[in-house]
């Protein structure tokens, strides 16, 4: 635990030291206050509420966060300090979960920083406030989800173009295997317990359970193990890699 602590504030405290850390939390925010006000339509819904703020949240992540997520390991592979990292007393696991926890740490801390958004609708109304908390719940379990897969697809190339281009291909896949012209896909010759899987996997579903104050164990257990199977799959690569 000693170990992962010490990789997780190495790589945390690493962000602010290059303008990355703040032009991904200045983008975050322009951009969620954009969409939570005005392509959201707050002021003409005349209802206080965030609904608006949290529904562009999979798409805001959907680019922010493998832009977050293509460094993780394409970095240290592409500058070779991951034979460095390989060779200190840390195990594969420590510096996968240390990386990991950063990263999202991190986004945790952009998405806390748009607080004033929710004491702006305090102020004008008389919101759900625990409904906003929990949406505020799913949409960091999310975020997880995200970099969890960022960081597999990282962690098998050196580019981290390559490594940006297919975390956003497949969370798109993600977002959208819930939605009607996907599951139509597999209707007339897969059985129903394909289709409902296939539609188990989308993180839009779970998130809008959660997002309007329905914290039911299984979202949250979806993507407890959506992010385990993707830290496993990316302890997998690093060692194929380490392998070769």
């Amino acid at each position: 635990m000693r170990n992962t602590v010490v990789l997780f504030r190495r790589e945390f405290f690493s962000y602010f030291a290059t303008p990355l850390a703040f032009v991904f939390i200045v983008i975050f925010l322009l951009l969620a206050g954009a969409f939570a006000f005005y392509l959201g339509g707050f002021y003409e819904r005349g209802q206080a509420d965030l609904a608006p703020f949290f529904n562009y949240h999979p798409w805001l992540y959907l680019f922010l966060i493998p832009a977050l997520s293509m460094r993780l390991w394409a970095e240290e592979r592409k500058s070779g300090t991951i034979e460095l990292l390989m060779t200190l007393p840390v195990t594969l696991w420590q510096a996968v979960i240390g990386k990991f926890l950063a990263a999202w740490t991190f986004a945790g801390v952009a998405l806390a920083l748009t607080f004033p958004i929710w004491i702006s609708v305090n102020y004008l109304g008389d919101p759900d406030n625990g409904t906003i908390l929990a949406a505020y719940v799913g949409s960091f379990l999310m975020a997880g989800g995200f970099l969890a897969i960022g960081s597999c697809i990282s962690a098998a190339t050196r580019n981290q173009v390559i490594a940006f281009i297919f975390t956003v291909v497949l969370c798109f896949g993600f977002l959208l295997s819930g939605f009607p012209m996907v599951l139509g896909l597999f209707e007339g010759w897969a059985p129903r317990a394909v289709i409902d899987a296939v539609a188990s996997l989308s993180f839009l579903t779970h998130f809008a359970s959660i997002s309007k104050g329905v914290i039911d164990l299984r979202d949250l257990l979806y993507f407890g193990v959506l992010i385990a199977a993707w830290l496993t799959a990316n302890a997998i690569v690093l060692e194929m890699k380490k392998a070769d």
